[in-house]
């Protein structure tokens, strides 16, 4: 067997005869390059992302559950959609693993809050103040009962 007919020496050569493409070629070219909605929809998706992430400046008071949750769904569903579809579109799923993430860390934030709300630490504050308040309306009130009562005598 000569060396000009094995198959190794074949395939070899065959693949040498392929050009080389540059990345910016690559990138042009590809199922998911730039010149599709395969690339633009996740870059501007990002922008999703940095507005969860700039919620946690917020507190969680001012959070919404629902909209976090819908983020966090959303995050997960497309993650694992972004591995099934073909072509297989890497840079969505990041950017949809981020949102998840954001949004389990905000639906968290969340959720912590509203424990810290039943378990009484601002219901308690919230009572004190009102007994407060009563104790010192009835203060004043009997300093002006009692005023009274010595304006009348007079």
């Amino acid at each position: 067997m000569s060396r000009a007919s094995s198959k190794r020496y074949d395939s070899s050569q065959a693949a040498s005869s392929i050009p080389t493409q540059s990345l910016a070629q690559k990138l042009w070219t590809s199922p998911v390059g730039v010149k599709t909605v395969h690339f633009w929809a996740p870059v501007m998706k990002w922008l999703i992302v940095l507005a969860g992430v700039s919620d946690f400046a917020r507190p969680a008071e001012n959070l919404s559950l629902t909209q976090n949750l819908a983020l966090t769904a959303t995050g997960a569903i497309w993650t694992r959609w972004c591995f099934v579809i073909k072509p297989r579109n890497v840079l969505l799923a990041t950017v949809n693993f981020f949102l998840g993430c954001v949004g389990v860390a905000q639906v968290t934030r969340i959720l912590m809050y509203q424990r810290s709300i039943k378990n009484g630490t601002v219901v308690q504050a919230v009572r004190e103040d009102a007994r407060d308040i009563a104790e010192t309306a009835n203060a004043a009130s009997k300093d002006v009962a009692t005023t009274v009562k010595d304006a009348t005598r007079a």
